[in-house]
This record gives structure tokens, sequence and C-alpha cells, in this order.
């Protein structure tokens, strides 16, 4: 990963050795994440937490990620810090041994908020890795980074099943393993980054789409709304799914964590065909399809039995991840050049209004129950419908 062959090898090779390290540490960044999700029961029962203080505590996580990610993400396009992906890793880590020995509700937003800094380091420059090393097959890199996240945030609540609801809190040190792998990982990975900076300037080419900056402006904010409706409905499903699954059908702890699992598997799953697909037929009809056609099964999911459940969440979680990876891809090549600061700004948006819906759905679950959360989300992804005004960027390629 390190020679110097490497880093002067052709720009159309696709450095899957590259890929797959990026993916994995990604795998590491997001399962070490999701165990503050997959934890909030017991947090919940241990601290007496309301489901607005569980929704509060999202949004500090998600927020810190988010608020941070496009500054971030505009800094590294014109100063590319390839070791910053180490420092990142050291901030979700700290979190997590915050977290672990944490004895009042302030410690649990202050390690929230280190492990939200944590991702808001890690997810723009390990994009723009990515994209370095797809040789030009953007959307399977893309494809295969986030396969990786999405494994990690679905093993998350498997771990904390497994292992912190019956060793407690302080069982979260433990993880601390993973994450000092994952700075290993990442070194080496900074190594191939700065030798491949040094090469990569003196083949750059910007391709521009021939839209108009108001085009441009119009476009994005199409995607931004994209993302809402994928993000507000998984966060009901990552936040209160365990919850509605205890509350509705009688479940146990590990029993509903078990079932959050298949979603988040499915989410895993799904996430690998979205780049490829769209690197072939086009993103903006993946993207049809992945939120739009999603909606007769979400708008189905609150009035179903146990299995019937199971059933349509592995369904949306397996349609609804091929989204985000074309949504991405789609606008880097909307806006060219700027890798950092378009990834930044859509992984930021992600967690902010993933953060910013927890905060909201719990509220609605103290004062209507939990059962209308699923019954209101259930109509966000008929917004794909606008999917309709997006610019075919592949056909304009082709």
């Amino acid at each position: 990963m390190t020679s110097a062959s490497q880093s002067m090898a052709p720009p159309q090779d696709t450095r899957f050795r590259v890929l797959g390290a990026i993916s994995f540490t990604h795998f590491l960044n997001d399962m070490l994440q999701s165990l503050i999700l997959a934890i909030y029961p017991v947090l919940k029962g241990g601290f007496h937490l309301s489901f607005a203080q569980i929704g509060l505590m999202t949004l500090v996580y998600q927020c810190t990620a988010s608020l941070l990610q496009p500054l971030v993400g505009i800094y590294t396009d014109k100063r590319p810090l390839p070791y910053s992906l180490v420092f990142g890793m050291g901030s979700t880590l700290c979190g997590l041994l915050l977290l672990s020995v944490a004895a009042s509700y302030p410690v649990l937003l202050i390690a929230a908020a280190l492990v939200g800094t944590g991702s808001s380091i890690f997810h723009p420059e390990s994009s723009r890795v990515a994209r370095m090393a797809s040789g030009g097959r953007h959307g399977l890199a893309q494809s295969l980074f986030q396969v990786g996240g999405n494994t990690g945030s679905a093993t998350g609540p498997l771990l904390a099943a497994l292992v912190v609801f019956p060793y407690g809190q302080p069982s979260l040190a433990w993880f601390s393993l993973a994450a000092l792998l994952g700075m290993l990982v990442l070194w080496r990975i900074g190594v191939w980054y700065s030798h491949q900076q040094r090469t990569a300037k003196a083949h750059k080419a910007i391709v521009p789409t021939g839209l108009s900056p108001q085009r441009t402006a119009f476009t994005l904010g199409v995607l931004v709304l994209l993302v809402f409706s994928k993000y507000f409905y998984l966060t009901s499903i990552t936040s209160y799914f365990t919850f509605y699954l205890m509350q509705h059908f009688g479940l146990g702890i590990q029993a509903a964590q078990l079932h959050l699992f298949i979603f988040l598997f499915a989410v895993a799953a799904g996430t690998v065909l979205g780049g490829p697909i769209g690197d072939a037929i086009g993103r903006k009809r993946v993207i049809w399809f992945s939120i739009l056609g999603v909606a007769p099964f979400t708008l189905a999911l609150p009035h179903v039995d146990l299995f019937w459940t199971s059933v349509l969440s592995f369904i949306i979680g397996f349609i609804l991840a091929s989204a985000f990876s074309a949504i991405l891809v789609y606008a880097q090549e909307l806006v060219p050049g700027k890798v950092g600061m378009v990834s930044g700004l859509f992984f930021g948006f992600a967690f902010g209004i993933g953060g910013i819906g927890a905060a909201v759905l719990g509220k609605v679950a103290d004062h209507y129950g939990i059962e209308t959360v699923y019954q209101l989300c259930a109509f966000l992804p008929l917004l794909g419908v606008i999917t309709v005004l997006l610019p075919d960027l592949h056909r304009k390629k082709a």
C-alpha cells in the first residue's frame, strides 16, 4: 500500500486493496459509533432517561458530526490531511472510553460529542480516499466504502446484545481495542494517501457538467430533500425500533436488538448494489427506485404482525440502502473538484437530520406513543417523487 509504484500507478486502475482497507476502517468506525444507539435501552434504564433525553443525546452526537463535516471537507479540498483519519478514530476511542465510565447524563452528552467529532473527521477524508482509489469506477468504490460502514452499523447492535447488555456499561471499554486497530490501518492508508496526493495533481482533471450555477444549486437542494426523506426515516428505525418492538409486540431487549440487526444487515447488503448499478444505468434511476420504490413497504409496516414486520423491515433496509451511494456520487459529479466539501456536506447533513429527527421523534413518542412515530414516518419515502427534477448527468456524459 505504501510503495512508490502503487502511488504512481495509472489512474484507471481500481485499487481494491486500498478500497478494502478504507471499507474495513469504515466498518470499525460505524460499528463503534452505532454502539451509542444500540445501548439506549441500557442507558434509558440505568439513568432513568425519557425518550426526549434519548433524542437529545442523538442530537448532540449527530449534530457534532454534521456541523464539522462540511468544514473539514472544505479545508481538506485545499489542504488534504492524510493522517487526520487517525486523529478522527482517536476521538471516537476517547468518546467510547468516557461513555464506559460515565456516571451522569451530562457526561453521556460529552462522550456522544467526542464520538460525533470522530465521525466528522473520518467521513470526508475517507470518502476522498475511496474516490482516489476508484480508478474512475466511482459508484463501485463508494458502494464498497459504504458497505463497510453499513455492515459496521449492523454489527453494533449485535455486539451490544452479546456483550454490553450482559456485562453492562463498563464493557464498552473493550471496544477501544477495535479503535486502536482502526488507527493502525488508517496510518497505513495515510502513508498511501500522502504518496498518491503528490502525484494526483499532475493528471487531475475536472469535467464540467454544463449546468448553470442556479441549476446546480437547485439540483443540490433536491438531493438534500432526498437525503432528508431517507435519513429521517432511517432515524425512526435506528433510534426507536427496539422500543417499538418491545412495546408493540412485547419482545425482550435482546430479541428486539436482533430484529434491529436484521434491518441493519439488510441496509449493509443493499448498499453494495447502488453504486455499480448507477455506474451502468445512471444514478438518477437508482435514486428513483431506492427512495420512492420503498414507500409501499413503509406504509404497510405499522399495520402488520411481528413476522411481517421482520420481512418488511428487511425489504425496506435493502431497497433504501442504495440511495446514499448514488446520491453522493451524483453530487460529486454535479460539483466536480470538490470531493471533500460535497462528501462533508452530505455526510454531515445525513448525520444532522438524523439527530434532529431523533429529537423530534422522541417528543412525538413521549406525547403520542411510539406507534405514532411509524405511522407518520411511513409517508416520508413519497418525497422520492421529486427525483424527476434531477438532470440526467449520466446521459450528458454519454
